[in-house]
């Protein structure tokens, strides 16, 4: 790959995942999960509802990834914990695993042999992208994570939620904590929402861009990478 990696101590490259690693995103996670947790489906027209109800919604993953997720995860209400993270790994097998961009694997190789601190930051869940983190073999994930009472979902995120311009603040935090040098470290997105994330670090590349996020790229002269062509 034309991505080069300096030997950079203390540093890290932070990757998002839906359409940045994988080619689908949080919506066909909840599809699978319906599908075989029927009770879902009426908990997500609930949400869907509400939504309706507000008029700028379907125009609020472009204006707040933060609040189109707490939105979106409402569907989860009702969801039993010990079935949500038992289901992961078929979520895996037959959902996120055939979806992996071809140069995925080869992006994050050539991160580790730089010696790269791993992070896979994203505004999915944590149960549906461990079995991910580990196949990629990464050194951290950090995601969303739902709030459970009495091992139900109760619809809610845990603080801090993890989505759009929140990214760069757990990002900044994770640096401290783990003496990392921003300034040295990568960052991976496909979305202009991601603008923050990319902007925090030393050196930022769009991965399969959105229009907007190409342009600011081209703006900027930030590495381009299309990870679903075979190398």
């Amino acid at each position: 790959m034309r991505q080069s990696h300096h030997k950079y101590k203390n540093s890290a490259a932070f990757y998002d995942v839906d359409g940045t690693l994988i080619r689908i995103n949080i919506v066909h996670a909840f599809a699978f999960y319906a599908r075989r947790q029927p009770s879902l489906i009426e908990s997500a027209k609930r949400t869907v509802l509400t939504a309706a109800s507000i008029p700028v919604f379907w125009a609020a993953d472009k204006v707040s990834r933060k609040w189109f997720n707490e939105i979106f995860y409402r569907g989860y209400e009702g969801a039993s914990e010990d079935r949500l993270v038992m289901l992961a790994d078929e979520l895996f097998e037959d959902v996120i695993k055939p979806n992996i961009y071809p140069r995925t694997r080869d992006l994050i190789e050539e991160s580790r042999r730089a010696g790269c601190r791993q992070v896979i930051i994203s505004g999915a869940l944590d149960f549906t992208l461990r079995p991910l983190a580990k196949y990629l073999e990464v050194d951290e994930l950090i995601a969303n994570r739902l709030e459970f009472d009495g091992g139900y979902a109760t619809g809610k995120l845990k603080k801090p939620f993890i989505a759009g311009a929140t990214k760069a603040e757990v990002m900044r935090d994770y640096a401290r904590r783990h003496d990392l040098d921003l300034g040295s470290s990568w960052a991976y997105s496909d979305s202009f929402s991601d603008f923050p994330m990319l902007a925090v670090v030393g050196h930022p590349t769009a991965v399969n861009p959105d229009l907007r996020l190409r342009s600011i790229a081209r703006s900027y002269d930030w590495p381009v990478l299309d990870l679903d062509q075979a190398a």
